[in-house]
């Protein structure tokens, strides 16, 4: 058992999850009934930058037996959110009461996973330095609808000095299944996004002169479309807060 993942299902690290385990690929989660799996894996196929699958589990399963086949879905992320018909309902260390035999658990790739190959390459990362959450913002981008689930997409920023854009580009290319290249350099407001210090996600963060905002597609954009949705259940990780999987970030870097 991974060493930071026991300290999770143990309660002993409850906060989000930047930069623990450095070299493990981390994840995004989301969990539907199963009579609602086939149009979020479809979703998910329609928007691969935002929802880049990494393993889908058998129905009532909670091993991820590809990608951590010692974990335990219901305990091993820092916190979960639980959404009822479109509303937020609760915010939870531990989904083992909520458990159903017809759920469908969903990794998806998260920017976490690059991050240590930015900081390898002497680009900083401010949240990280801090021991913040990164920041997120909702935009007014659609994503491509499949059925009840449509909305729009989520992105994280990362302020990025400006000579080491291109770098930061070139690298997280290399992780497509991590949600890959940026989606924008430098213009929040073709994103929709109005104001960089008040994300709907995560932390606020300082953006220095020398530095430009990149934006990254974003795994909490199921948790916007799940607000959209209204379906019965929808049970996802809290913004930050991710699952780690046993995979190696050497092992996804193309």
């Amino acid at each position: 058992m991974l060493k930071e993942r026991m300290a999770i299902r143990k309660g002993e690290w409850t906060k989000p999850t930047a930069g623990l385990a450095p070299t493990h690929v981390q994840a995004n989660l989301v969990i539907v009934p199963k009579k609602h799996a086939y149009d979020f894996l479809l979703f998910c196929m329609r928007n691969p930058k935002s929802c880049p699958l990494i393993e889908v589990t058998d129905a009532g399963s909670y091993t991820p037996v590809s990608s951590a086949p010692d974990a335990d879905i219901r305990t091993d992320i820092p916190r979960y959110r639980i959404f009822r018909h479109g509303k937020l309902a609760d915010e939870v260390m531990d989904i083992t009461e909520e458990w159903r035999e017809d759920f469908i658990s969903f990794l998806i790739g998260c920017s976490f996973t690059f991050e240590n190959a930015l900081r390898a390459a002497g680009i900083p990362l401010r949240h990280i330095e801090n021991k913040q959450n990164v920041t997120m913002y909702e935009t007014n981008v659609p994503c491509h609808g499949a059925g009840d689930f449509q909305g729009n997409l989520v992105v994280s920023m990362r302020p990025i000095r400006a000579d080491h854009v291109p770098a930061a580009v070139q690298i997280t290319s290399a992780f497509p299944t991590m949600h890959g290249a940026p989606v924008q350099v430098g213009y929040p407001e073709k994103l929709g996004i109005k104001n960089l210090q008040a994300p709907e996600y995560g932390d606020p963060v300082e953006i220095k002169e020398d530095e430009i905002p990149v934006f990254w597609a974003c795994g909490v954009t199921p948790q916007l479309v799940a607000l959209q949705a209204k379906i019965e259940i929808m049970i996802t990780h809290a913004p930050g807060h991710m699952f780690i999987t046993d995979l190696l970030d050497s092992e996804i870097g193309r």
